[in-house]
């Protein structure tokens, strides 16, 4: 796989890596490896920025939106007549207006849960990822931590108390969570 300018991302002129310098062993150049070692080598890259924290806060905050998205939508579609804004029944609006109300309101439920939802996904697997880093290992302890320091975030706004219980019912949602996917 030959990328335009001979070279491949992060490399820069005669196969040298861009940044730092250092030791460390020569790269070769990446358009005079064969086809089945440019790919591993790619394969290779890929891998360490999937374990990157900043990916794997992206990542999980992306698809916390588009999960909230998508909860909020189907939340607000379940939604039965509720009051409009000049306190007249919703029932009782024309037919046009009853459907832009609705659209109205699924689109900022949607947008109002997406927005939460990656919010929670990002700090958990931005800060879960940092407690593995720190740590070197990956056991059940990692999601706990986690858990009650997403939790306690979440909960800083409304005082001690309520960080406290963020933490504790975070830390007990994550841990109940892990063990059953390490455990089936």
């Amino acid at each position: 796989m030959a990328f335009p300018g001979g070279g491949m991302p992060g490399m820069g002129p005669f196969g040298r890596p861009t940044g730092g310098g250092g030791g460390g062993a020569a790269t070769p150049d990446f358009n005079n490896l064969s086809p089945e070692q440019q790919q591993a080598v790619m394969v290779k890259q890929m891998q360490a920025a999937m374990e990157s924290c900043p990916v794997k806060t992206v990542i999980s905050g992306g698809m916390g939106f588009a999960l909230g998205g998508v909860f909020g939508l189907f939340m607000a579609s379940m939604s039965y007549d509720t009051m409009y804004a000049t306190n007249t029944k919703l029932s009782d609006l024309p037919w046009r207006q009853q459907v832009r109300a609705g659209f109205k309101d699924m689109g900022s439920r949607s947008w109002s849960s997406a927005k939460g939802f990656g919010m929670v996904g990002a700090l958990f697997a931005g800060t879960e990822c940092v407690i593995e880093s720190y740590r070197a290992k990956n056991d059940l302890v990692n999601p706990i931590l986690a858990g009650c320091a997403t939790g306690g975030i979440l909960g800083a706004s409304g005082g001690p108390t309520a960080s406290a219980f963020g933490c504790a019912g975070f830390a007990a949602f994550s841990t109940a969570i892990e063990y059953y996917l390490r455990h089936g």
